[in-house]
């Protein structure tokens, strides 16, 4: 009886095992709509906003990249977009990468005006893209409240 059970187990222990050798690449249970992906890329737009308004530029980075992050996203669950001439992938290329290493540069130089032209410089090519994709009727702008009272913009100290 014992040594049924030692085999039992053992043979359990096996199936689990070998199941995990014929892995296959995982598929996500959810892709998030490209109106999803937007939605958390205004977020980051607007913390990006305010984290270099108060000189934070660690968090104005961390921002950027995170923006970066949810671009890619985009790009590589929504290749395509209805009316959208170009890919979703060439348009970011296109449009919004030169503007990002813009701004990047800005934060790495801990450079207040140039964030700020960059930044500007960066909402104008969400524009871009937003009207490359017919999509004109969505307008980014500078944020113009917080609306994250819950969380301080202020650098650490």
């Amino acid at each position: 009886m014992m040594r049924q059970r030692s085999m039992s187990w053992v043979a359990m222990v096996l199936i689990v095992s070998c199941a995990g050798c014929r892995r296959v690449p995982a598929t996500p249970a959810f892709t998030p709509g490209l109106g999803e992906i937007m939605t958390l890329t205004q977020m980051r737009h607007s913390k990006l906003w305010f984290a270099g308004q108060a000189s934070n530029w660690l968090l104005a980075a961390y921002e950027l990249d995170e923006l970066q992050e949810g671009l890619q996203d985009a790009a590589t669950f929504h290749p395509t977009h209805k009316d959208a001439e170009l890919p979703i992938p060439d348009l970011i290329d296109k449009i919004m990468k030169e503007r990002i290493q813009q701004l990047e540069t800005a934060i790495k130089a801990h450079d207040a005006t140039g964030f700020t032209k960059g930044f500007n410089l960066l909402t104008e090519a969400c524009n871009d893209c937003h009207r490359a994709t017919k999509f004109g009727f969505n307008v980014v702008t500078q944020p113009g409240a917080n609306p994250y009272t819950n969380q301080s913009f202020q650098p650490p100290e």
